[in-house]
């Protein structure tokens, strides 16, 4: 059994399928990109007491609830550091499992990667697959 066989998604997206949740995703990760900024901000900015972890707490259980909401639509939340919201779709090209790969700054998804690779083995989609 191939490690790709192991991996369940709720839904696997096609080009166009991923394409169309954008707005929706644009939007989320916007919030998320904001949030998880400002808690950067306020732990560089200020000392930290309990009044700032609280709300600190408070931002990250937002983010969660972004992150959740992604999730929900099928898809994953990449960036760590907050600042190019890369987001994975689940699919399927040339028979391989891998994920559709978008950056907050890109207007619509035209890179994929091996699910076990990550954003620096990016390919462009082949352009037949972005045919609508």
């Amino acid at each position: 059994m191939d490690h790709e066989d192991l991996v369940i998604f709720k839904r696997m997206f096609t080009p166009q399928q991923a394409n169309k949740r954008l707005p929706l995703v644009k939007k989320i990760v916007g919030e998320i990109i904001e949030k998880g900024q400002l808690i950067r901000k306020k732990l560089n900015q200020s000392e930290v007491d309990d009044e700032l972890r609280q709300e600190c707490a408070g931002l990250e259980a937002e983010i969660n609830t972004l992150m959740n909401e992604l999730e929900e639509l099928g898809c994953f939340y990449k960036d760590w550091n907050f600042t190019i919201g890369l987001v994975d779709f689940p699919a399927v090209i040339n028979g391989q499992k891998v994920f559709l790969c978008w950056r907050s700054d890109e207007s619509f998804i035209r890179w994929y990667h091996p699910i076990e690779e990550g954003y620096a083995s990016r390919k462009l989609i082949p352009e037949n697959l972005l045919d609508d």
